[in-house]
């Protein structure tokens, strides 16, 4: 696959890439970001998927996420690919929540959605293909974190996909899309009106159906406006609990939904990606 060199900077001894591509999957061109650490000739590297939340491109977490040294000293390769398809071709909604910025990680069904919004499909199957062809990864040795409505990826990507991650994490993550009013609205216009249709994209019911993790971290924000309404971590606290998976799921005090937050954990994640994706 042909891979378009958008920008590369020295970092921390290693390389922050951005690059685009023709997709396959969105019918459309995708930008994403690589951190490749300083390594040895020939060496294969863990790699760390992170997906973000709504209204981000690449550029969000590249930018304020703080990775770098932490992957640097771990030996970790970080992509971040972009949230949704874009272009002037792309359907859009007047919300932030909806359209450009919020592909939700789905696979759009309906109309007029359908045709470019397979985020699902980018992330498993397009991007690792991609980033395995191009840049020096074991893919033995991937995890899979995000935020948000990205951490509402990462659970559900990695819980449907037994055995291809060695670990998960999520900052603040979209645990239930079936009991929120972010998730309600997107999948009933990316996927339509059935609910049946949504337990495939929905944590909480995954576990519930039986999907399980080896073991999982959570970092969230008590301060987090979005706690109550939208992200709803005691329904992921119950899952875990009743289906005796383990997970780490920690509240902090005064934390907000804002890199702010994510920066401040994000060391801890890569460091505790790195424990496994070493192992």
């Amino acid at each position: 696959m042909s891979l378009e060199t958008v920008s590369e900077n020295k970092a921390f001894g290693g390389t922050q890439g951005v690059y685009s591509h023709d997709s396959t999957a969105t019918g459309t061109s995708m930008t994403f970001a690589v951190f490749v650490p300083e390594h040895e000739a020939g060496a294969k590297l863990p790699v760390l998927f992170y997906l973000s939340g709504l209204t981000c491109t690449h550029a969000n977490v590249m930018e304020k996420g703080e990775y770098r040294k932490a992957c640097a000293d771990n030996g970790i390769i970080f992509v971040c690919p972009d949230t949704s398809p874009r272009g002037d071709d792309v359907p859009d909604d007047e919300g932030y929540d909806f359209g450009k910025g919020a592909g939700f990680y789905v696979n759009a069904t309906e109309a007029p959605w359908s045709g470019h919004f397979h985020m699902r499909r980018y992330v498993e199957e397009e991007l690792p293909a991609l980033v395995a062809e191009n840049f020096p990864v074991d893919m033995e040795r991937q995890g899979i974190t995000g935020h948000s409505m990205g951490g509402h990826g990462a659970l559900t990507i990695s819980l449907r996909n037994p055995g291809r991650y060695k670990s998960t994490s999520a900052f603040a993550p979209i645990v239930s899309p079936l009991n929120c009013p972010w998730g309600e609205k997107a999948l009933t216009g990316y996927i339509g009106a059935d609910k049946a249709a949504w337990r495939e994209y929905d944590a909480c019911v995954l576990i519930e159906d039986g999907a399980r993790l080896p073991d999982l971290l959570v970092d969230q924000g008590r301060a987090d406006n979005f706690l109550e309404e939208q992200l709803k971590t005691h329904l992921l606290e119950e899952a875990v609990t009743k289906a005796g998976m383990d997970a780490t799921i920690r509240l902090h005090d005064g934390y907000d939904h804002s890199y702010y937050f994510i920066s401040t954990f994000m060391a801890d994640h890569i460091e505790w990606h790195a424990a496994r994706l070493k192992a």
